[in-house]
């Protein structure tokens, strides 16, 4: 006869663990898991197109709307002609050659009022930065200066160089320098003090402070200061050309006006646009290649 315990069911002892089905579970939710990361991935991906496309948004409608106002006869074509009619226009002076003799001509003066501006700023903001009883003598007169625009300097320049290139490189120059001086006067500023304290604590002539110091902390303001340097210089190219030129993209829209070519004035804004637009990208990205190392720089004394 089988004793009444061999036929009462084995319990557990206290604490211990029963066999779960844990490779089963994992097995479910592996593909549980794998789909939700294919899913952040690619909404990862539609946020980042998403951001890219979004300063296209603008010029898109505002196209649209042109477009639209062409169709429906909104305005007058010979006010505003349609986007075909520009484009047609734009591409017969590409193929005639007229649009890059006047565009070399119009980029080799900002160039070189940019470069002399640039170079000037650079120099005077460094000298003020590093000097401040030059900063006491000079910065207030450079302030009340900043003040007169660049069409207010045209009839004095005029008479003391005339109506030749110089006089476009003066005033070109004269728009670059503002802002790359005060920026570069801000950046030497904002070094902080402390770092120069341990600077020659280490013994660093004035060269090696400037140098290792002082300019990677600059460099960000420095950057900023030449891309509003620059986008002062093309703003002035045009202007000045518009009234004392006989080449160039401002010229193209003033001789445009005078024959009621507003396409030809159409045609020529949108290179003006488009050209100061690939430059302000090309220093953007030259500023951020350049910043990459600009943390090891400032971790030194």
């Amino acid at each position: 006869m089988t004793p009444p315990s061999a036929l009462a069911p084995v319990l557990p002892a206290t604490g211990a663990r029963t066999p779960v089905a844990a490779p089963a579970a994992k097995a479910a939710a592996a593909p549980i898991g794998a789909q939700s990361a294919a899913h952040s991935a690619m909404a990862a991906a539609l946020r980042r197109a998403g951001l890219r496309l979004l300063p296209w948004l603008l010029p898109l409608a505002l196209l649209a709307l042109w477009q639209a106002g062409a169709d429906g006869g909104w305005i007058s074509p010979q006010v505003l002609p349609p986007p075909a009619f520009v484009w047609q226009t734009l591409t017969d002076l590409a193929a005639s050659g007229e649009l890059w003799m006047n565009l070399q001509a119009s980029l080799l003066r900002v160039v070189t009022g940019f470069a002399i501006g640039s170079l000037l700023g650079l120099a005077l903001g460094s000298a003020m930065g590093l000097s401040p009883r030059l900063q006491a003598y000079v910065l207030p007169t450079f302030n009340a200066l900043v003040q007169i625009p660049v069409l207010a300097w045209l009839p004095f320049v005029l008479l003391l160089v005339g109506i030749g290139e110089p006089l476009k490189y003066i005033l070109i120059a004269k728009a670059a320098l503002v802002p790359v001086t005060l920026n570069t006067l801000q950046g030497f500023r904002q070094t902080p003090e402390t770092l120069r304290e341990v600077g020659r604590v280490y013994g660093y002539t004035r060269r090696q402070e400037v140098l290792e110091i002082v300019l990677p902390h600059a460099v960000p303001t420095l950057f900023t200061g030449l891309r509003l340097g620059f986008t002062k210089a093309w703003l002035s190219l045009v202007v000045v050309e518009l009234v004392a030129s006989s080449e160039g993209i401002g010229y193209l829209i003033v001789y445009g006006r005078q024959l009621f070519q507003l396409d030809l004035v159409m045609a020529a804004v949108i290179v003006v646009g488009a050209i100061g637009y690939l430059i302000d990208r090309v220093l953007d990205m030259s500023e951020r290649r350049l910043l990459r190392d600009r943390p090891a720089q400032g971790a030194r004394p």
